[in-house]
């Protein structure tokens, strides 16, 4: 069974859902994370998503007192992303409870020090962020495109030990046009061993089986359960 991930997006302490990672297409779902959270607990979820909008603008953690109240209120293993830019940064998130950090932006620009949160923390609490446009990975929030190819770009890491990738096609994310499938299926063909989290474009039941049935090991979806697409008593 595929692993499904619901999605808490932070701005101003708040759940909210942009429109491919246009800041000015927001639109406020819950004033308040930490009910909709034990909501998700009360569905059945086991893990939560939580990214930090405010902190991947700022590119510095914004919202650590949000995550620790969900962490120290619900039995949710979480995983957060979203301005971790410097160990203080790591540490913060570690220390408002994360069990798991997805790291992005550092990966393309300070590769060393991502190597080095992947030898201390280990492979299975860094979740490497891949979230791409146009097959160019993204950074600081989706508003700059790197000039790192997708497939080279997690080569170099799985070589490294990377195990869990998040990867993101904005071109979908908030958009309800269903999932880049075809870019989930290219990435397991080339790494099998990967616990890969598909992103972005979710609508319907029938996308997350379609990439179930594709073989891709995880999900995370936001828009399409707050507005209502999507059966969750059929999935949990």
């Amino acid at each position: 069974m595929i692993e499904l991930i619901p999605a808490i997006d932070l701005i101003d302490g708040k759940c909210v859902r942009l429109t491919k990672g246009d800041y000015a297409q927001k639109t406020i779902y819950n004033e308040d994370p930490l009910s909709q959270a034990l909501e998700f607990q009360r569905l059945g979820f086991r893990r939560l998503h939580i990214v930090d909008l405010d902190g991947a603008k700022s590119k510095h953690i914004v919202n650590d007192a949000v995550l620790r109240s969900i962490t120290q209120h619900t039995d949710l293993v979480v995983d957060f992303g979203g301005g971790i830019k410097t160990a203080e940064d790591i540490e913060k998130a570690f220390d408002a409870g994360a069990h798991m950090v997805t790291v992005g932006s550092i990966a393309v620009t300070e590769p060393e020090t991502f190597l080095a949160w992947l030898d201390k923390y280990g492979a299975d609490r860094i979740i490497l962020g891949a979230d791409v446009r146009n097959g160019m990975v993204s950074i600081n929030g989706w508003k700059e495109d790197s000039a790192e190819e997708l497939l080279p770009f997690l080569e170099r890491y799985v070589k490294a030990g990377v195990r869990n990738v998040l990867c993101t096609d904005i071109s979908k994310d908030g958009t309800l046009a269903g999932p880049a499938t075809e870019l989930y299926r290219t990435v397991m063909g080339r790494y099998p061993q990967l616990h890969l989290i598909a992103s972005g474009g979710v609508s319907c039941n029938e996308d997350i089986l379609r990439l179930q049935a594709n073989g891709i090991p995880a999900v995370v979806f936001g828009k399409a359960y707050y507005e209502g697409k999507i059966d969750i008593a059929t999935l949990c």
